[in-house]
């Protein structure tokens, strides 16, 4: 494994690059503010422009570190910043696996713009950053992230039953997909 940290990657619509400070007020208008997106997302929307400012400070800081990997995802035609995805640190980093999250403004919701984007972040993980494993976890009833992670490669490893609480205290299962390097190798 090679902790190489945040690379900027291009897909053919899209660019995943390094957050700025500055991206905090259109992270917000477009997704942050959304109750929605936040629902599906299993995180509270955020209350004003300045609570996704001190988490995007906090997370510019974090790319001094190698095994931080973070992109907002913009559109190229237009530059307008459309969402987010990262890999959260794992309790299985040392064997070479990481857990990837992701968030989509509602507005691009269907075009497979996110689809498109874990493509290129697998694609990064396993051949560059040398992964054996990538994988994701959304609620059984998030049809659209399962969609995602399907198109995306991803294989169906388990369902964990009454694993987690939404927001209105709804327990609800969780569903954990993957894709290994043999998978990643085989597909692509």
């Amino acid at each position: 494994m090679k902790l190489i940290g945040t690379k900027k990657l291009e897909t053919n619509r899209l660019i995943l690059r390094r957050l700025e400070i500055e991206d905090y007020k259109e992270a917000y208008n477009n997704w942050y503010k959304d109750r929605e997106v936040a629902e599906k997302s299993l995180w509270h929307e955020h209350k004003n422009e300045e609570e996704t400012k001190e988490i995007f400070a906090l997370w510019s800081r974090e790319y001094d570190r190698a095994n931080t990997f973070r992109w907002i995802i913009e559109l190229k035609d237009t530059n307008e910043l459309i969402g987010l995805i990262d890999s959260q640190q794992s309790r299985f980093e040392t064997y070479g696996a990481f857990e990837v999250g992701f968030c989509l403004t509602k507005k691009y919701w269907n075009n497979n713009y996110m689809t498109e984007a874990l493509k290129e972040v697998i694609k990064f993980f396993i051949e560059e950053v040398e992964l054996n494993v990538v994988y994701a976890e959304c609620t059984s009833d998030n049809i659209a992230s399962k969609r995602v992670m399907e198109k995306a490669g991803m294989n169906l490893e388990g369902v964990l039953k009454n694993r987690i609480t939404d927001r209105n205290n709804t327990v609800k299962d969780l569903l954990s997909y993957s894709i290994t390097k043999d998978d990643y190798n085989e597909k692509w």
